[in-house]
């Protein structure tokens, strides 16, 4: 095949992927759910991105807030009131934001890597790699979560990075299992045998027919581990397992609990890292049932 013929394939191939997504956020934009979930994730994400600019990093630390007056209300102390220590809450809020959806994403990405790599493999090759495979995944699936990711916290440490290595390995069966499904299904159909009849390796089957294939179900599913993980982080931190030394929302729940804030009143101090967790889960659910709704066209004829 010559040079040409070559580019103008790739052309081609270019071409239809512009409009494939391009009709993708038509659909989506035309989702009303969809977008106001977006619109709420920019806004988190552009206030994490931003922390430097809105907030001091020095303020999270109580020697740098001696002067300020504690269980300060927002009306006394502009905009979030302070702590029992005197320590202002948006600062925390704001900085705490970075720590939560870093955590969100990193270990998402984590469970949805090793979920996807166990499903594909289990599916595509099937067989004991796939029996023993699975097995794997329904040990993991029977275990109660929150004592299996209390377990390895206690035994890790307390940092982010082992927090986001709790939850990507606690996280991932059930991603593997509906990604074997999808493989088991694709790996039959009639473009593949014909392909495999050609003289196609597995690595080729694999990277031009199974993962495009399976796709745009982990991009759905992506989107809706991410709220499961922005969870488990906030519990974690709660029970006191999270990083003492990084601000985030759950940290923020966990020492407006041992300190009181709730027999002092001191609602400014608990409400915004809980409105803050679920307004950024809801908006993930939501831009995940639309990605959902694209992906599956059986989805959105059901809805409508």
């Amino acid at each position: 095949m010559s040079a040409v013929a070559v580019g103008s394939a790739r052309r081609i191939a270019w071409r239809r992927r512009r409009q494939s997504f391009a009709g993708a956020w038509r659909q989506y934009r035309a989702s009303t759910p969809g977008m106001i979930g977006l619109v709420v994730l920019v806004a988190f994400t552009l206030l994490a991105l931003a922390a430097p600019l809105l907030a001091d990093q020095a303020g999270l630390a109580a020697v740098n807030s001696t002067h300020n007056p504690v269980w300060a209300s927002p009306a006394d102390f502009a905009p979030l009131g302070t702590d029992h220590l005197g320590r202002d809450v948006w600062t925390q809020f704001v900085w705490g934001s970075r720590i939560s959806l870093l955590v969100g994403l990193a270990a998402t990405v984590l469970a949805i890597v090793i979920g996807s790599l166990v499903g594909v493999t289990a599916g595509f090759f099937g067989g004991r790699p796939g029996s023993v495979l699975m097995r794997i995944t329904e040990w993991f699936l029977v275990i109660p979560f929150l004592p299996l990711a209390l377990a390895l916290a206690a035994v890790l440490g307390p940092s982010v990075g082992n927090i986001i290595l709790v939850i990507g390995i606690t996280s991932w069966p059930s991603t593997a299992r509906l990604i074997r499904a999808q493989v088991l299904t694709v790996k039959e159909r009639l473009y593949v045998d014909r392909s495999r009849a050609l003289g196609a390796t597995n690595g080729h089957l694999m990277a031009r027919h199974i993962l495009p294939s399976v796709s745009p179900l982990i991009l759905a599913n992506l989107t809706l581990t991410v709220p499961v993980a922005i969870l488990s982080e906030t519990t974690l931190s709660f029970l006191g397992l999270g990083d003492p030394s990084r601000p985030s929302w759950g940290k923020m729940l966990e020492d407006g609990f041992q300190a009181g804030a709730l027999s002092q009143h001191a609602w400014w101090y608990y409400v915004p890292p809980g409105l803050g967790v679920m307004l950024v889960v809801l908006a993930f659910v939501l831009c995940g049932h639309a990605l959902e709704e694209i992906l599956d066209p059986r989805l959105r004829e059901q809805r409508s």
